[in-house]
């Protein structure tokens, strides 16, 4: 994808700071991407890193060390197709010099403890981070809806809403770099990307990452296609945090030290021009249909109306507040 493709430098710049030009490398590499999903580019994040660690050393003419990739995601991602894609990457690098390359996966929560303390070297994630562990508790326990059907009420409640989105946000990710920090060793590196938000004023708020999604799905509530309550007790467990949000929470836990953040468009590079509402519905769809689905216990005939009526939404003026209000935050740090 091109947020991976963007990463390629920061994986690269990560691998040249763990093996600089010393004499002596690590007799071995553990490298892990965390929300790999699956199909063609889930070992693109890997692969950058594996050519970074060949490039690396024959450049320095240092030992080759064994190298290992950690595929991780949830227990229902389809691991069936990464195994399949496993064959094929580790035959891409055979015209190279000989390089031991051992892998596995890894099913669990990137939230929880996944690998042993003290034995990563790397550690990359591609737009994953910004999916929360579970909905914010506070709104789960007063009932309060993500997205009110009522306008009035959902005006009034605005600020609490994203309030607690951000501190179930701040709770994930610290927990994230709590358990991330002990299983890296000492010097190891990280390099992640998350949707965020552009801007840090509250106004550019009001458009949350899951806003389009929810006016969607509550217009099909409104006209009856969906069940009212079970909209209301629905919440998409996502969140998009500024730059400086990310910097705080980083800071506050203090198991890292920030390299660099860069903030981008998430489109950016790929010519905005021939994004249309239609794709940008369905990609909305391929993040989310799993958890509609099992929500709602609708057919897949209801997503093809959630698509129809997504696309209405972008093409009303959505489109524009989706690329003006969010970005891609991307970022490199050290142990």
């Amino acid at each position: 994808t091109t947020e991976q493709q963007r990463m390629k430098s920061s994986i690269e710049d990560a691998i040249t700071g763990l093996l600089g030009t010393a004499s002596t490398v690590p007799n071995s590499i553990l490298i892990a991407d965390l929300g790999c999903s699956y199909g063609s580019n889930a070992l693109a994040l890997v692969s950058t890193a594996v050519n970074a660690v060949l490039c690396n050393c024959m450049q320095h003419e240092q030992p080759l060390p064994e190298v290992c990739v950690l595929l991780n995601d949830l227990p229902g991602n389809d691991f069936n197709s990464v195994a399949k894609s496993i064959a094929e990457f580790k035959q891409s690098f055979e015209s190279f010099p000989p390089i031991v390359i051992n892998s596995g996966m890894v099913p669990g929560s990137f939230h929880a403890r996944l690998f042993s303390r003290e034995s990563l070297h790397l550690i990359c994630s591609s737009t994953s981070l910004h999916w929360l562990s579970e909905a914010p508790e506070d709104l789960v326990k007063r009932r309060i809806p993500m997205y009110d059907c009522d306008d009035n009420l959902r005006r009034a409640r605005s600020g609490l809403v994203l309030d607690a989105y951000s501190r179930q946000f701040r709770k994930d990710f610290t927990q994230f770099l709590t358990v991330r920090g002990k299983e890296l060793v000492p010097g190891g590196r990280m390099v992640i990307s998350l949707f965020g938000r552009c801007s840090d004023n509250p106004a550019s708020m009001a458009t949350h990452a899951w806003e389009i999604l929810a006016s969607s799905l509550n217009d099909m509530v409104s006209r009856g296609v969906l069940n009212k309550e079970k909209f209301e007790s629905f919440y998409i467990p996502m969140y998009a945090p500024s730059d400086k949000e990310l910097r705080m929470i980083i800071q506050d836990e203090s198991s890292f030290l920030i390299n660099n953040i860069e903030v981008h468009k998430p489109l950016s590079g790929i010519g905005e021009v021939v994004v249309t509402p239609k794709m940008i519905a369905l990609a909305i769809r391929s993040a989310h249909e799993a958890i509609i689905l099992e929500h709602f216990n609708c057919s897949a005939h209801i997503m093809d109306e959630l698509v129809e009526t997504l696309v209405g939404q972008l093409s009303s003026g959505g489109l524009n507040r989706q690329m003006q209000s969010f970005a891609c935050l991307s970022l490199c740090s050290t142990m």
